[in-house]
């Protein structure tokens, strides 16, 4: 992974500002919809089942989010990504919780069946269950570190044919048996809810401009954790450093990701 291709990425995003489609939770759409901004993407929050599919069709990514499920917004998810996979529209997936109830987990596990995501990325825990390869959970929280479901990610990647990508102290990036290893990022960042869908809607911003999967899952994980590091750079704790989170997607350079 090379800071060019990053920055080359992050560079076309600017210029292109293209259109994501979030369904995601009511938790962070401030959070996701602003991080989106500050990386020069142009967000949109549409979850209403009778618009999904025309507005997927506007959009050049779309991410599926599961935090807080709800019956209208899982057929609302169904459409849009069988709209999605129809038009050939990357889809960003995030199990959130996946494993902690049946419930969640079932919908997780039609979503992949009805419409195979591009690209899944969720936590330790949440990729083990997803594979059946167990996984606790605490709540949406992971209780497994991102190493511990690499067999999981590999054995989910060659079921579905998708990149996984495990957020953790070090991220890990795999597309069947290649395997990229990402380690930016502060302790921090685990302390300000929705930053991991935000992680999943940036890696949504970089699908709809690179092409390979694989390489815009690593290159979002690598400018999530070098935003990170720079805002945590000038944050006493985690109220600056959402301020300072976003102020860092909208300002960073080359050299930032060269120096890193």
């Amino acid at each position: 992974m090379e800071a060019c291709e990053i920055w080359r990425d992050l560079e076309r995003i600017r210029a292109e500002a293209p259109l994501v489609h979030n369904i995601t939770n009511y938790v962070v759409m401030n959070t996701t919809a602003n991080a989106l901004l500050a990386v020069g993407a142009s967000p949109v929050m549409a979850h209403a089942v009778e618009e999904v599919e025309e507005m997927v069709s506007l959009a050049r990514a779309l991410v599926l989010n599961v935090g807080t499920l709800s019956a209208p917004w899982i057929g609302a998810m169904m459409k849009a990504a069988r709209e999605a996979r129809k038009r050939g529209i990357p889809i960003v997936l995030d199990p959130v919780g996946c494993g902690a109830t049946r419930f969640r987990t079932d919908t997780v596990q039609s979503l992949m069946r009805e419409a195979p995501p591009t690209i899944v990325r969720g936590n330790a825990s949440e990729i083990m269950a997803l594979a059946g390869a167990g996984g606790s959970t605490k709540g949406v929280d992971s209780a497994a570190a991102s190493e511990e479901a690499l067999a999981a990610a590999q054995a989910l990647s060659r079921s579905c044919g998708c990149v996984v990508s495990v957020s953790g102290a070090t991220d890990v990036i795999v597309a069947e048996d290649s395997i990229v290893r990402v380690h930016y990022g502060h302790p921090m960042m685990a302390r300000v809810t929705g930053l991991g869908c935000t992680a999943t809607a940036l890696t949504g911003a970089f699908a709809a401009v690179n092409p390979s999967p694989f390489h815009a899952a690593a290159h979002a994980m690598a400018v999530m954790g070098i935003a990170g590091e720079m805002a945590a750079r000038r944050s006493p704790g985690p109220g600056s450093f959402q301020v300072n989170f976003l102020d860092a997607l909208y300002l960073m350079q080359a050299g930032d990701i060269e120096n890193q």
